[in-house]
């Protein structure tokens, strides 16, 4: 069973390094935020970010009394690659069922596009205790297939990487016009890691993309729509209003199969919500938990 490593309060109220032990001895890198004796939320990013994505959301979550946790998936930012090259959803719902086990209480699960996924995924396989509650951010049992190809398309188109962290900027500027280029550029230093040619790459393993096209296999988007008619926690959805992912119909869909979840529709947001309108989603997310969870 994972089991995470201890992390107290830092002095500076900053983040805490944690790890936890999965699958077949992989470790899983997070930050912490707050004490570990407050109620949980694990804090699962999208397919090619890290954990970086959730920083401004989970110290947020902390000084509201939560102890949040920003976790990197497997073959993402500094957790270990899969030494088979395994990146099926399975194996990320996998990985997630046994963080949340390795805490003291079930934990509030928010994952954004694949981190969405694997938690859904998880509560199915894990039982109904696994977590507290549910937040998907601009996920749900149906995709738009023109954004999802956009996304593979993005993230295939530079394997040899950047000659600079103003290159990479500029290559997500085009990727995401509505969002302005940053002028500081160490935040995005994060997400990139430098090779010994000196060139930047994207700080995931490159076999996460796979060789074939982005598709959704009839069985597991099978699985996907029984996973969200068992859920009976509560469920809050987001959906970034300018999303090529996730479009009014998935909307429509996912609340059919799960009436009993919330929704929230955040203007000037695209499919990375938390990164276009952070204090507007970290607002929604806080306003769901104290609702439905009470104070942590």
């Amino acid at each position: 069973m994972s089991r995470p490593e201890s992390a107290d309060v830092a002095p500076d109220g900053g983040a805490q390094r944690v790890s936890f032990r999965v699958g077949a001895g992989l470790t899983l890198v997070g930050d912490a935020w707050g004490s570990p004796e407050r109620a949980p939320v694990v804090l699962l990013h999208g397919g090619g970010q890290t954990r970086h994505a959730w920083a401004g959301t989970a110290a947020a979550l902390a000084r509201r009394g939560w102890y949040a946790i920003a976790l990197d998936q497997r073959g993402h930012g500094d957790s270990d690659w899969a030494p088979d090259g395994n990146y099926l959803r399975g194996v990320f719902a996998d990985d997630v069922v046994e963080v949340a086990r390795a805490l003291t209480r079930p934990p509030v699960l928010v994952g954004a596009s694949l981190g969405g996924i694997s938690s859904l995924l998880a509560i199915q396989r894990g039982g109904p205790d696994l977590a507290a509650a549910l937040v998907l951010v601009d996920i749900a049992t149906r995709m738009e297939p023109a954004g999802l190809q956009r996304i593979f398309e993005f993230m295939r188109a530079r394997p040899d990487g950047f000659a600079s962290l103003e290159e990479a900027a500029d290559a997500i500027a085009a990727y995401n016009p509505h969002r302005p280029r940053p002028k500081d550029l160490s935040g995005l230093e994060k997400n990139l890691r430098l090779g010994v040619d000196g060139r930047w790459r994207w700080h995931w393993d490159p076999r996460f993309m796979g060789g074939g096209e982005p598709a959704e296999p009839p069985r597991e988007h099978l699985e996907l729509d029984a996973a969200a008619r068992g859920l009976r926690l509560p469920t809050l959805l987001v959906r970034g209003r300018m999303s090529d992912i996730l479009s009014e119909e998935g909307v429509r869909v996912f609340r059919e199969q799960a009436p009993h979840a919330k929704f929230a529709d955040i203007t000037g947001a695209g499919h990375m919500v938390a990164g276009d309108r952070n204090d507007v989603f970290t607002g929604a997310v806080l306003g769901f938990l104290e609702e439905e969870l009470g104070a942590p």
